[in-house]
């Protein structure tokens, strides 16, 4: 095939990103693939073994649950017509973590159906996908196949969001991607908003605006990939006015089995985990946060130090996370994890603690 943009989904390439594996070593298992037209399925599973020590509540609990990364399936398909590739996504993505609660109907939610249009102009895609803002900040982040900070109340695991970058949620979208520019890449495109201003006369005159560029290169054995990316919507009613914008950038160095990142976001009137529909009318307040990481691999194994702050205003909260990690490939399809992880929230206005907590996550994923 001539296109990899549409036979690598963005979950293989943020793991083989997170692991520094070729893009062979996580491509998709191909069902059909004759006369210009492709079918194939890419798969990811895992499951953990979690001791949490909640220091506030002075409880210890043990937990299987899913990693940061959901269960998930995928499906894409591709068609050569003529000097276009035709192309789409569809990824349904499954947690275990509600196994008793909810004993044999789990959660299925659908983040990636989309369909693509590429040519030598670059790439249309129509449909529902990842966010452009904070894309690569997650998809880079080195702890993406492990726990991270603990977060809703069903267990869910948080990776660094809130900790360290937003959640570039799964968006009805139309986005434009350049072709490779000798390593430097542009996306541009038009978001469904978000009511952030819920009440009489609520409205969104126009799309929320989201973009990313960026840029690869080797500099004497040095890899270097840097990126930028923003986001800007507004949203108003009859008393109120919204303007919702962020920016995110960072910059990933590797060289002889080290690597070193550095990232971070700030932004207005937009809660620094994920955009989405208000209950109320949302305030312009700031938040910014950063999130450094070092790792070293010798072999099959894969070391992480990382460390992640946010602090926002509009939501009342300063948060650090501190994560030590483990990664073991037993073979390009299994991987072995060990993960400490130490979250701390305090409450901004009054200094008060939120959380104290350490969570100890073993587990074990496969993918294909």
């Amino acid at each position: 095939m001539n296109n990899n943009n549409i036979r690598k989904s963005a979950l293989a390439l943020a793991v083989a990103a997170t692991l520094g594996a070729s893009a062979g070593a996580q491509a998709a298992i191909e069902v059909y693939d004759e006369d210009g037209t492709s079918f194939s399925v890419d798969g990811y599973f895992n499951a953990f073994y979690v001791n949490r020590d909640d220091k506030l509540a002075d409880t210890r609990n043990s937990d299987v649950k899913m990693g940061f990364l959901p269960n998930t399936i995928g499906f894409n398909f591709s068609k050569e017509m003529g000097e276009l590739t035709l192309g789409g996504r569809s990824s349904f993505w499954s947690t275990i973590n509600d196994s008793l609660q909810s004993p044999t109907d789990t959660a299925i939610d659908v983040r990636q159906l989309y369909a693509t249009v590429d040519g030598a102009f670059g790439q249309v895609l129509m449909g529902k996908d990842f966010g452009l803002y904070a894309r690569s900040n997650i998809f880079q982040d080195e702890i993406l196949m492990g726990f991270g900070s603990p977060g809703a109340a069903t267990g869910v695991s948080f990776g660094n969001i809130r900790t360290g970058y937003p959640y570039p949620n799964p968006s009805a979208q139309i986005t434009y991607r350049s072709p490779d520019m000798g390593g430097l890449n542009v996306a541009v495109g038009i978001f469904e908003p978000a009511n952030t201003t819920p009440g009489p006369g609520s409205e969104q005159s126009a799309p929320r605006f989201e973009t990313e560029v960026t840029y690869s290169a080797d500099l004497n054995g040095v890899s270097l990939t840097g990126w930028l990316n923003g986001r800007s919507q507004k949203s108003e009613n009859d008393t109120s006015s919204v303007d919702s914008t962020g920016l995110g950038y960072g910059l990933r160095a590797s060289v002889a089995g080290f690597s070193l990142s550095g990232s971070g976001f700030t932004s207005e009137g937009d809660v620094p985990v994920l955009i989405s529909d208000t209950a109320a009318p949302i305030s312009e307040e700031d938040a910014d946060g950063f999130l450094v990481q070092g790792s070293y691999t010798l072999g099959a194994n894969r070391l992480v130090l990382s460390y992640g702050e946010t602090d926002s205003d509009q939501a009342d909260y300063e948060t650090e996370n501190t994560s030590v990690a483990v990664f073991h490939s037993v073979n390009s399809n299994l991987k072995l994890v060990a993960e400490y992880n130490m979250f701390e929230q305090s409450t901004k206005s009054t200094g008060a603690d939120a959380a104290d907590i350490d969570t100890l996550a073993l587990g074990a994923v496969v993918m294909f």
